[in-house]
């Protein structure tokens, strides 16, 4: 029987004792504590309003409908506290089940997205600037649901939404004819892009205007085409891109477009156009805006008093633009928590222009870095690319310092070893707390062997490998195809290896990579309790087999948990 077969039951039980009501979504919840059985049922409780009566009659009922049923797989089912069904399922429904979930190559994660397509947009860095360390959260953090939706059988698109259009590139035009050498400019890469923005916007605030109107004159032929500065600007995008992609490749991130602000440029028009007709506009001070006042959402400004468009305009663009073109089920947007109310105001537009589609915001909290804001002013904006080399400077400390025969230089190996761990501790460090909080990032928490840590998940595969491994040097041992689930710690790492798919499924759902983090640092907690507790190697041949079964069964979850939240899982540290 399937794990289904509970809630099947369960919903029996409460439609049998009150009929003619919806309990569509009665669920067992794994319980909060083994002396309360295995799975736990809630319900009775959120019942209470709709049936009009206290929880614990509600339950009373519905207890006894259910002793009425009670399959062979359930040992004992109870009454407790308000109105509590605590449920005791059998060992061997219990092996029955691992032997499913380790026979599907989906892990036991349910394909509820099959036939579903997402856009997600995350990262989003802009074009001639270096990616720094507050670009981390937007990046990881999208692409892990990238990576979950794609697990739960979704067709996804990822769009890298970048900034690649507007004010600035007057000033990089400029600054790049005036503020470059020669060979900075032959020899043209982001570092030396930053630096002419940096050194053309300084002097826009410095020459009573005149460098000012001369980047505005630089911005208005590259929007009315002008040959040259449109060349310029594509080489900048493309050089751009291009070191994005360096930093991407380091993380594992991939996208399938790369559709900026530029594409939608042209279509900005028509959106004013589509907004007038639909009577959602109005002249207000020479800008066009779109009244939301009544919506408790203020004012959205859709074109600014100068003739440009804003965010707000090229966002209904893409909106526009990404349901004709891929007709998604929903479109997600990955992004700071600064950016809530555009996003509320754009979705009550998109709503009002009767778009159907699904639109999510994740916002996230900001990170600081040694309890400072990451700012230029606070002199802490550090470059990603050097956050992940000192990531793999100390990752490889920790290596070496582990090898014995680490002397000399660092070998080919351990430096892939270190990529691995350091990269994975710092996405970890993000990716375990909740999206919305504000985050400090620590070196020594990041990196720590002990505690929730993306290096203590790795080192606990790490010593699922090396047990597998010395397994096979004993007698050719192995994991058996079966599972013989025989004392309570084995019992528990059991009922949490059949929570992987819901897990992931919570995650998705609510958008929350920390939802799955949390739960494999559970799982590799009872792990780890299981195996202090459970003798393997030196038990008998029946009970070693079945344990190494249980063994390599947590290892393939723990890896395809990390691989959802882009983490590597080397065999050995």
């Amino acid at each position: 029987m399937e794990e289904e077969s509970i809630e099947s039951w369960l919903r029996g039980g409460f439609e049998s004792a009150f009929p003619g009501n919806d309990f569509a979504n009665v669920r067992a919840l794994p319980a909060s504590d083994a002396r309360f059985g295995d799975f736990q049922c809630n319900d009775a409780l959120a019942g209470a309003r709709t049936l009009h009566m206290p929880p614990r009659k509600i339950a009373e009922a519905v207890f006894a409908k259910l002793m009425e049923s009670r399959p062979a797989f359930v040992e004992k089912v109870e009454l407790a506290g308000p109105g509590f069904l605590n449920i005791t399922v059998s060992a061997g429904w219990l092996a029955a089940r691992l032997a499913a979930l380790a026979a599907q190559p989906t892990l036991g994660i349910p394909q509820t997205g099959a036939g579903r397509k997402v856009v997600i947009d995350y990262s989003s860095p802009n074009a001639a600037k270096q990616m720094h360390i507050g670009h981390i959260r937007s990046t990881v953090i999208g692409n892990a649901i990238d990576r979950i939706f794609r697990a739960l059988g979704y067709d996804v698109v990822a769009d890298n939404h970048l900034g690649d259009w507007g004010t600035q590139f007057g000033i990089l035009i400029k600054g790049y004819r005036e503020c470059l050498s020669d060979e900075e400019r032959a020899n043209l890469t982001v570092a030396n892009l930053e630096k002419c923005y940096v050194l053309s916007a300084a002097r826009a605030k410095e020459e009573d205007g005149v460098w000012k109107d001369a980047c505005r004159a630089e911005l208005v032929k590259l929007q009315q085409g002008d040959p040259e500065n449109i060349a310029l600007w594509k080489r900048f995008i493309d050089i751009s891109i291009a070191e994005f992609d360096r930093m991407y490749a380091k993380l594992g991130v991939k996208f399938d477009t790369y559709r900026g602000e530029s594409y939608y440029n042209s279509m900005m028009p028509a959106v004013l156009d589509r907004l007038e007709k639909a009577g959602l506009s109005e002249p207000s001070e020479g800008a066009t805006i779109v009244n939301l006042e009544a919506d408790g959402l203020g004012v959205a400004i859709v074109r600014k008093s100068d003739g440009g468009f804003n965010y707000t305009t090229s966002d209904l663009a893409c909106v526009e633009s990404r349901v004709r073109d891929y007709d998604p089920e929903r479109i997600i947007y990955v992004t700071d928590d600064r950016q809530q109310l555009h996003f509320r105001q754009f979705f009550r537009i998109c709503e009002k222009l009767g778009y159907t589609t699904k639109l999510v915001h994740v916002p996230f909290g900001l990170m600081s870095y040694g309890g400072k804001a990451i700012s230029t002013r606070e002199g802490n904006l550090i470059k990603l690319d050097d956050l992940l080399a000192e990531a793999v400077r100390r990752s490889l400390e920790i290596v070496r310092s582990r090898d014995a025969s680490a002397a000399g230089e660092a070998t080919p190996e351990q430096m892939r070893l270190a990529e691995q761990i350091g990269f994975g501790a710092v996405k970890y460090a993000d990716l375990s707390h909740d999206p919305a909080t504000a985050i400090d990032f620590d070196w020594d928490k990041a990196l720590a062997l002990e505690g929730n840590s993306g290096p203590y998940l790795q080192y606990a595969y790490a010593r699922v490998c090396s047990l597998l491994d010395k397994a096979s040097a004993v007698d050719g041992a192995a994991p058996s195809a079966s599972f013989d689930i025989s004392s309570p710690v084995e019992k528990q790492l059991a009922l949490q290896l059949l929570q992987f798919g819901p897990a992931v499924l919570r995650a998705a759902e609510n958008y929350k990579p920390s939802v799955l983090a949390d739960y494999l640092f559970q799982t590799a907690q009872l792990y780890s309790s299981f195996y202090q507790r459970s003798p393997i190697l030196k038990s008998e041949p029946a009970v070693r087999n079945a344990r190494l079964a249980l063994c390599a069964l947590f290892g393939r979850v723990l890896a395809k948990g990390l691989s959802l939240l882009g983490i590597e899982t080397p065999s050995r540290i």
